[in-house]
């Protein structure tokens, strides 16, 4: 599921990059929490749940 996120905010914010470039901030913001987000859990080692 972590994973199906983080490919969903790497669409979004390739298409807020192209195509809504004022609301790219906001896609820029919640890609950079989902890639610490998947970094955390690969250091933690943890399985998804």
């Amino acid at each position: 599921m972590l994973w199906t996120l983080a490919a969903i905010l790497l669409i979004a914010w390739v298409l807020g990059f192209v195509v809504f470039h004022v609301a790219s901030g906001l896609i820029h913001l919640l890609l950079i929490v989902a890639v610490i987000v998947v970094v955390l859990r690969l250091v933690r080692g943890r399985p998804a749940v």
